[in-house]
């Protein structure tokens, strides 16, 4: 045991408090945000047209757009996609403007925004035209959010059955606390929200998730092993013992995020931003809101503990006066 000397000793669950009203205070902010701000949608939820041309050389983005808007296509979204030749232009459906209220209308603005695009550049080569209905974008949104209500009734159930109920709500707690503020994000910077960025908010959970199972294992596992009656205490020596592991985790997985985030293209922007928020958020429940929710539930030793036997069990650890188990090789010998 002579590894718990150099566990950090930082009382966060001393500062849960602190942390509460961070969190609903991130979480006021963001749900006021959604409900008077909105979410600027992408073509995947509100309908529309994407046409994906190549052209013959390197194109600069700012030219595309500004032939687009001498036509009357200024609120047309232009991306690379994939290579600095292959541009992806973007354009939804205008409130009470009927010529793209229908499949075969979107098909007809995606040939005239191609034909714009020709007239400038003879040699430019169309490679794809979709069309999204507003009804398939309806159904993409509904479907959507009820992907992650299921995702987060999954795992109420399987937190539930293996660790304890109160845990299980701790988790969910804290999922929904990470995916809540990273679409406040999105609603705050009206970033476009679109089919990746919702598979970001699912894999969000997976990976808030897992942390939180870690420190949920080292939770029980000291419960078990530790002499102490100080709940505080035995989830404080969990985080901290953890923390290296967490840290390093999330510092490596956001080294990759940057470096998709700035470099990968617009394409993977808003999939990469939403993933930075939930690494950085999921790893702040993790430490602090998990555990803290579970702890104002009521989770004590006795709930994790199995029943009491008469034969030989794992050797129980003392602890110090701050909690920290006591290490029996550091004594002197006599």
């Amino acid at each position: 045991m002579a590894f718990l000397q150099n566990v950090p000793k930082i009382d966060f669950l001393g500062k849960r408090r602190i942390a509460m009203v961070l969190s609903i205070t991130l979480i006021v902010l963001s749900l006021g945000s959604i409900a008077t701000r909105g979410l600027n949608f992408g073509l995947d939820f509100t309908g529309g047209v994407a046409v994906e041309v190549r052209y013959p050389a390197a194109v600069e983005l700012e030219t595309v757009r500004t032939e687009l808007a001498a036509a009357g296509f200024g609120d047309a979204v232009v991306q690379n996609f994939g290579t600095t030749q292959d541009v992806l232009v973007r354009m939804s459906p205008k409130k009470g403007d009927d010529a793209i209220a229908n499949q075969g209308a979107q098909a007809t603005l995606g040939d005239r925004l191609f034909a714009v695009l020709k007239a400038k550049e003879p040699n430019l080569e169309q490679r794809r035209i979709d069309n999204v209905g507003p009804q398939i974008g309806d159904e993409l949104t509904e479907q959507g959010f009820l992907a992650l209500l299921a995702a987060l009734g999954c795992i109420l159930i399987y937190v539930g059955l293996r660790f304890e109920f109160r845990f299980a709500l701790g988790s969910v707690i804290a999922l929904a606390h990470d995916v809540i503020i990273a679409i406040g994000v999105f609603s705050l910077t009206q970033h476009t929200f679109d089919l990746p960025v919702l598979a970001a908010l699912l894999a969000i959970i997976g990976y808030s998730l897992n942390d939180t199972i870690v420190v949920f294992d080292r939770i029980r596992e000291n419960f078990h092993r530790i002499r102490s009656d100080d709940t505080v205490d035995v989830m404080n020596i969990s985080v901290n013992e953890t923390l290296s592991r967490t840290i390093m985790t999330s510092v490596t997985t956001l080294l990759v995020l940057l470096c998709l985030y700035f470099l990968g293209g617009e394409s993977i922007n808003g999939f990469s931003l939403a993933l930075i928020v939930g690494v950085v958020v999921g790893t702040y429940s993790s430490v602090y809101v998990a555990s803290a929710a579970a702890l104002a539930l009521g989770v004590s030793r006795d709930d994790l503990l199995p029943p009491e036997k008469d034969e030989e069990g794992d050797e129980e650890v003392e602890v110090d006066e701050n909690g920290y188990p006591i290490d029996p090789f550091s004594q002197s010998q006599p």
